[in-house]
């Protein structure tokens, strides 16, 4: 069949039409653990946790090795991955809970009532349209009803630890589930996943509990594949003398972390049924998909249990700050990619901005800045290189960590004050504080940390 001038001229048209149209939005899965370490997982190195599929993810696209927590404890790290601001200004400053202990301090009972005011990466994106969804843990004041442009909800009450047939609020309403709380949210995801408009892009935060304790309820089959493990390179040792909490997951060290495995494993085959739902309804290539955890975990290393609170004074070991954050995107990340600057919570929301071609929060005094060219392989501006600095903050202790070295600072000065020369000590054992061959970099360090103290306190 031969063509007309006319009929070549139309045929030819439809591609430049198609050139000049906006790129639609992107979607963006958010995979939320709780509790996760980065060295927790095969691809940041661990060989005795089995988590082939978040491997798998890591591997078809971009990991980056040195992403930090800004508040090694769960409340006020998400409320930071949401909002973007630290603890001083947006006011959550502990896990939550009805019983906080007065000494040492440990809990909050209640987000302040300006909490209510913040501007979450949610808000944001309803009101451009996007069709947001939250499921699992929130923990951030009002479990039953998140609020904060989510108009789905299926999430667990701020006390809740059951993984078996839990109590949950599904849009506000309290049910009664039966089953494993882990499957569950999968389930109510992929019910997300199924109502979408390829139209209309969403946001879908999936924050599962795992690996968090209680070690009880899960599938028998997750701990019986642990069951001979003897954890010889997990790295953990006898009970510190300053150990506080969860100081009795000590007493079977080995045992404990089996059971933690466990958990880790089970959330690891949560992913495909996530990847598979979105292929098979058409959304894969244009859904980011993010993996991360809310704060690293100890699981014995330095003696200690859990997290920031295992310890008096509160701990920033590697373990507690370090967390996964992976980028899943196909054509839009590189595959089999590995980041090496240092990127922070406070940074995934201008990141995520930048992705969905939306303005962050005016007047909020963000500290963070978006990371989204790194994890597209695209060469930052010039004018604007990366700043290898993270900051942390939790109650009396503050930290600035650069490529080499830690300061940890604590009651304003007053101490025990730490400084670690990362690359000779990555295992944190040696104090150099007061070593005065390091008098330089610890006085600039400090420096830095009060300076971001000062602009970011409110």
């Amino acid at each position: 069949m031969s063509l007309t001038r006319r009929s070549f001229f139309l045929t030819g048209a439809a591609p430049l039409i198609a050139q000049q149209r906006p790129a639609p939005r992107p979607n963006v899965l958010l995979i939320l653990a709780d509790d996760l370490a980065a060295w927790m997982l095969g691809c940041y190195g661990n060989k005795e946790i089995r988590t082939p599929n978040i491997d798998l993810l890591a591997r078809a696209g971009t990991r980056f090795a040195n992403s930090f927590v800004c508040t090694p404890i769960c409340s006020a790290s998400r409320a930071t991955l949401f909002t973007g601001r630290t603890p001083m200004q947006h006011g959550i400053h502990d896990f939550l809970t009805a019983k906080p202990i007065e000494s040492p301090p440990q809990g909050q009972a209640a987000p302040p009532p300006s909490f209510s005011k913040e501007v979450m990466i949610s808000d944001i994106l309803s009101a451009q349209g996007y069709n947001c969804g939250y499921i699992g843990k929130w923990h951030m004041g009002q479990d039953q009803s998140p609020g904060h442009g989510f108009e789905y909800t299926y999430t667990m009450l701020g006390g809740s630890r059951s993984y078996r047939d839990p109590a949950m609020s599904l849009n506000g309403k309290m049910i009664e589930e039966k089953g494993y709380l882990t499957e569950l949210m999968t389930n109510r995801a992929v019910e997300f996943l199924d109502r979408q408009n390829p139209d209309k892009p969403f946001f879908l935060t999936v924050a599962y509990l795992n690996p968090h304790t209680p070690y009880t309820g899960h599938p028998q089959k997750y701990y019986d594949m642990y069951a001979n493990s003897d954890f010889k390179q997990s790295g953990w040792l006898p009970a510190a003398p300053n150990a506080l909490r969860e100081k009795e997951m000590l007493q079977d060290t080995v045992g404990n972390i089996r059971r933690a495995a466990a958990s880790v494993t089970a959330l690891d085959d949560q992913i495909p049924a996530l990847l598979a739902r979105l292929k098979q309804r058409g959304l894969q290539d244009n859904t980011l998909v993010v993996f991360t955890g809310d704060n690293g975990y100890l699981l014995g290393r330095h003696g200690l249990w859990s997290k920031g609170l295992a310890s008096d004074p509160i701990n920033m070991y590697e373990e507690v700050m370090q967390v996964p954050m992976i980028w899943h995107w196909p054509g839009r990340v590189p595959v089999e990619a590995v980041r090496p600057e240092l990127v922070s919570f406070y940074d995934f929301l201008p990141s995520i901005c930048e992705v969905t071609g939306t303005a962050p929060p005016s007047g909020r005094n963000l500290c963070g800045r978006s990371y989204a060219s790194l994890a597209q392989g695209r060469p930052l501006p010039r004018r604007r290189p990366w700043n290898e600095l993270v900051f942390g903050y939790f109650r009396n202790t503050a930290m600035a960590r650069d490529p080499r070295f830690k300061l940890v600072i604590r009651n304003e000065g007053k101490g025990p004050n730490e400084l670690y020369a990362l690359r000779m000590d990555p295992e944190e054992e040696r104090n150099v504080y007061s070593n005065p061959q390091y008098i330089t970099v610890r006085d600039r360090l400090r420096g830095q940390l009060d300076a971001w103290l000062k602009k970011y306190s409110s």
